[in-house]
């Protein structure tokens, strides 16, 4: 098939079926990168009321970037994988103090700010600034793949650069943007990873893996990693109307977000081991003080599952001395709300006490 009849498909059935989402009814290029870092990891669905809060609060880069890293977490919660805030936050900050609040307008300008890999800069340079560059994402992987038959593995650098050559010559002179728009939305919405709707396809002709039945065999993509467990066992202080948090450090999950005082093991334990083994336990561990035991959370990242158990102790004496290092402190009800925390923390929060 010629290179331009396909992206001229591709461009005449965007027309006809694109959903109108915000982002793409504008150039400015604050916008779309902020909808392009949203929607790494997250569906349109998910993503938009985040793309839409966001704006409201942070309405250009130089708001953003004078923000407080906490509060920018506190309105990404919910989304997941946090270092896309924080590289959002920094990038924000170097484009308003070095670059004068204005985005380089190339992709090998783009490329070099700080947390924008190749498929943002090429998403920006494409859709804020026309450049003719290829945008490589899941769906356009699985629209040329299928099309064209390829079985390159695009979790490889070699089959990743197979798919990326393929894609710039397929690039048209004439509306670059568009069509980059178009083939990941006919990916979305019509080649679908399960039941693409072969039979109406404007490609259907053409379409390798239709011709030999390769659909659910393509795009080629080697396993992902072993799932990790873990076991949590978190320690919950309710003490004069307030809670014990303390905020996580650099080298694990949830970086820089506030949970409990945590204790984890190989396994699930009862809470008779963690008397014995953990010294704020321990300081818990009289007659006067109420201890509830929830049930088992259950919680899915992408390459770990958490079995969390929470231990909420009510300790009647006023000023409550907590045996630990710095770190560690009190926060009233209000104040809990408004710290940004992981998902599971605010489903056990929402569960206990709101």
């Amino acid at each position: 098939m010629k290179h331009q009849i396909f992206s001229e498909k591709i461009i005449s059935w965007y027309r006809e079926n694109k959903r109108d989402l915000p982002w793409r009814n504008t150039r400015d290029p604050y916008k779309i990168w902020l909808s392009e870092v949203i929607l790494q990891q997250t569906r349109v669905n998910q993503g938009l009321p985040y793309f839409e809060r966001f704006i409201s609060k942070y309405p250009n880069v130089a708001a953003l970037a004078q923000a407080k890293e906490q509060d920018v977490l506190r309105t990404w919660q919910g989304l997941g994988y946090y270092s896309r805030a924080r590289n959002l936050h920094r990038c924000a900050k170097i484009i308003y103090s070095e670059y004068e609040q204005k985005f380089p307008d190339s992709y090998q300008g783009l490329i070099k700010l700080p947390g924008v890999g190749a498929y943002t800069a090429a998403a920006i340079a494409s859709f804020a600034f026309a450049e003719k560059v290829a945008v490589v994402d899941g769906n356009v992987y699985r629209v040329l793949s299928r099309v064209f038959g390829l079985h390159d593995d695009i979790a490889t650098g070699k089959g990743q650069k197979v798919f990326a050559r393929l894609a710039q010559e397929l690039m048209p002179e004439k509306d670059p943007d568009v069509y980059n728009q178009g083939i990941m939305e006919f990916g979305a919405l019509h080649c679908t990873p399960k039941n693409p709707d072969c039979a109406s396809c404007i490609l259907a002709v053409e379409c390798e893996a239709r011709r030999g039945e390769l659909q659910t065999r393509l795009p080629v993509k080697s396993k992902k990693l072993k799932v990790r467990s873990r076991y949590f066992s978190y320690i919950s202080v309710f003490s004069e109307n307030r809670l014990l948090l303390r905020q996580r450090g650099q080298k694990d999950i949830w970086q820089g977000l506030y949970d409990f005082h945590l204790v984890e093991t190989q396994h699930s334990v009862d809470l008779d081991h963690l008397y014995g083994m953990d010294p704020l336990v321990r300081s818990l561990r009289h007659p006067g003080v109420k201890v509830e035991v929830s049930h088992e959370y259950i919680h899915v990242l992408s390459h770990q599952k958490i079995f969390a158990t929470f231990y909420t102790f009510y300790p009647e004496q006023a000023g409550y001395e907590v045996p630990l290092n710095g770190g560690y402190d009190f926060h009233s009800m209000d104040q809990v709300l408004d710290l940004p925390k992981p998902v599971l923390i605010s489903r056990y929060l929402n569960d206990t006490f709101f």
